[in-house]
């Protein structure tokens, strides 16, 4: 998961700061912010919360009257660590702007005013972002493409996973609905180990046969059902990069049609990959046709008992 700063500008300078890090990211890994030289840190120890997914770091620093705007903000660690630092900076006019550090663009520079371009811009770009840099959509999305064949069934199924996590997804983002993280994350989990299991399995019956599992004879139910519990994942993601005050419709739209574009740019080469070498994968040993389910199937157990230690 990317890293958060968030930045609260006092009316005389000083800035609260909040740098949040997931505790799941590999060793020597670390990431740490770097702020504006003219910002100096007050005396005093560090506020440190641990929860069950992250470590956060609180504390103040004094940036006088130069303040944040025209400032630059940077995160250190993040080629190592490849991952990026969402950032979210509150002026002491009360403006709230947004931006996103990475190893291409590793330095952020505070501007005067945010457009509703730059706010439409920002959080398409946070959306495709998460989706493609989150494994556990990223295979449910590949499983549905390997569970359904192409065409109007195939369609019809990522068009009601759409539907379902866009409605989870406003709703949570608008305070609607609320579900504990350690919860929903458990929940995707099994939503992937369960479509790997059907993926993996060798006795299919054929189309219309009565023993058809539901997940084959109407995927697109599984899907939608399915893609409530991913929502509130993206909802969780969007709640820690938090929403602009007087352009929360437009970020939220933003976010969602960008979480859309990542998922086709995972559908699409899928689809393209099947037409084309689906002849030569029938001639595969059925082991080696069967190395996707058993890679997706493997990785959601080891997620499934990763998230549910955190209830111990």
């Amino acid at each position: 998961a990317p890293a958060l700063l968030s930045l609260e500008e006092g009316a005389d300078g000083v800035v609260a700061v909040t740098w949040k890090v997931s505790r799941l990211r590999p060793t020597g890994s670390d990431v740490a912010p770097v702020l504006p030289a003219h910002c100096a840190r007050l005396p005093g120890a560090p506020e440190i919360a641990v929860s069950e997914l992250d470590v956060t770091e609180r504390f103040r620093v004094d940036c006088g009257e130069r303040g944040l705007v025209g400032a630059r903000i940077a995160v250190a660690g993040l080629d190592r660590s490849r991952t990026d630092a969402l950032l979210h900076v509150r002026l002491a006019d009360g403006r709230s702007l947004r931006g996103l550090v990475s190893e291409r663009e590793p330095t952020y520079v505070v501007p005067e005013r945010e457009s509703a371009a730059a706010v439409a811009h920002g959080y398409f770009g946070l959306g495709v972002e998460h989706l493609l840099t989150g494994l556990d959509h990223v295979l449910f999305v590949a499983g549905l493409v390997l569970l359904v064949p192409g065409g109007r069934r195939l369609v019809a199924t990522i068009t009601s996973f759409t539907l379902g996590h866009s409605v989870t997804l406003s709703l949570a983002t608008l305070g609607v609905v609320e579900v504990p993280a350690m919860l929903f994350e458990l929940l995707i989990a099994v939503s992937i180990l369960l479509l790997g299991a059907e993926l993996a399995r060798r006795d299919v019956p054929p189309d219309g046969d009565a023993g058809v599992s539901w997940l084959r004879r109407r995927p697109w139910v599984m899907a939608f059902s399915f893609g409530l519990l991913h929502g509130l994942g993206f909802a969780g993601a969007l709640a820690e990069i938090g929403l602009p005050h007087g352009d929360i419709p437009l970020a939220l739209v933003a976010f969602n049609v960008g979480v859309e574009a990542g998922q086709l740019l995972i559908v699409a080469p899928l689809v393209a990959l099947g037409y084309m070498a689906g002849p030569r994968m029938a001639r595969l040993p059925d082991f080696v046709r069967r190395a996707p389910a058993y890679a997706i199937g493997s990785l959601a157990a080891y997620w499934c008992f990763e998230r549910a230690v955190l209830f111990l």
